[in-house]
Formats: structure tokens, C-alpha cells, sequence
């Protein structure tokens, strides 16, 4: 009779057994290698969607910057209105285009003849060396774009070769490449480019 009751409480004993030491150390362990894993993974993908929010914006900047300096005339001389004549053409048909002839040639300059206001652009030169991220009015837009870089600049590109023509054989008439760069927070350059024809 005395010894059934030893044997039960024996039984009792063995199913309240928990981890040992070295049991929990060792899923400790196994633990924290599998989060370390799942963080390498995991940590690039979240990166990469960042990148994606990036590339969404600067071509969002990209495109509302050549949009803005497409809608404007193409030389400081030219009629925004589309005059009879556009700059650089031989009014007199003597094969010179000079101004004192009377002539309306084009502007020498691919520069800001105006104030640095954002807002008195009128032509596209006046973008050339902008770098300051502004709406079309001159508010600023950096508190919006935060991190983003903006670099402009225009040329003469009579031939559509992407190479600047400088002032020569009268390329100045024919055609100005547009160049927008928006570097994003991590460095990524996207470059927008647009011909403005005289016309």
C-alpha cells in the first residue's frame, strides 16, 4: 500500500519538468540568428522603397520644371504670342540678318536678362544655372523637396546633337536643349532634356 503513492508522485514530478539552462540558451540563440536574418532581408527591401519614393518625386520635380520652361518663349526677343517674324529671320530677304537692318535677332545671352525673380522668367535662357527649387510664382519649395538637388541649364543646339553650338552659323536661331538634372537624397541623378524650336 505504501509504495503506489511513491510511484504517483514520481509520475507528478516528471510532467512539471521545464527547459533546462542550456535548452533556453540555445533558443536564445537560434532566435536571435533567425531576426538577424530576417533584418538583412527585410532592411533592403525597405530601402529599396524609399527609392522608389524618390524616383517618384524628382520626375515629378523633373517634369513640372520642363513643363514650365517649355511654356515660355524661345528668346528674350521672340513674341510669346506668335509674332509675324520670329527672331532670326531675314525680314528683308538680303541674306543678313543684322539688327540695324532692322532685323530681329536673337538674344546673344543664355542668361536671366531680367531680375533674379523667379516669377519675370519669360524666356527660356532665364532658366539657364538655376539651382534654387522654386514653384513657377518663386515660393520656395525646398521644405517640400527636402534633400533634392536642381540644376538647369539650356544651350544652343541648331543641330539636335546634344552638343552646344555656341553662337556660331546662326545655331542661336534654330534651337535650345533643355536640361534639367534633380539629384534625390541618395545620390541618383535623373536627367530630363527638351528641345525649345524657334518657332
Amino acid at each position: 500500500m505504501h509504495s503506489k503513492p511513491k510511484e504517483t508522485i514520481k509520475s507528478v514530478s516528471s510532467l512539471q519538468q521545464g527547459f533546462t539552462l542550456v535548452e533556453t540558451i540555445i533558443g536564445i540563440v537560434v532566435l536571435s540568428i533567425s531576426f538577424s536574418i530576417f533584418t538583412t532581408l527585410i532592411y533592403p527591401l525597405a530601402n529599396q522603397s524609399a527609392e522608389q519614393v524618390h524616383q517618384i518625386r524628382a520626375v515629378e520635380l523633373g517634369q513640372s520644371m520642363i513643363n514650365e520652361i517649355l511654356g515660355k518663349a524661345f528668346d528674350e526677343k521672340s513674341d510669346m504670342s506668335g509674332g509675324f517674324y520670329r527672331c532670326g529671320d531675314d525680314i528683308n530677304n538680303d541674306g543678313d540678318i543684322k539688327e540695324e537692318d532692322g532685323e530681329n535677332t536673337c538674344s546673344n545671352l543664355l542668361e536671366n536678362e531680367e531680375s533674379d525673380q523667379r516669377e519675370s522668367y519669360d524666356d527660356v535662357d532665364d532658366y539657364n544655372g538655376l539651382i534654387v527649387i522654386q514653384n513657377s510664382l518663386g515660393e520656395s519649395s525646398e521644405d517640400i523637396y527636402i534633400g533634392y538637388q536642381l540644376s538647369v541649364t539650356v544651350i544652343n543646339d541648331g543641330d539636335y546633337d546634344g552638343i552646344s553650338n555656341g553662337n556660331l552659323n546662326t545655331s542661336n536661331y534654330t534651337a535650345k536643349l533643355i536640361t534639367v538634372t534633380i539629384t534625390t537624397p541618395q545620390n541618383f541623378d535623373f536627367v530630363f532634356a527638351a528641345y525649345k524650336a524657334n518657332f
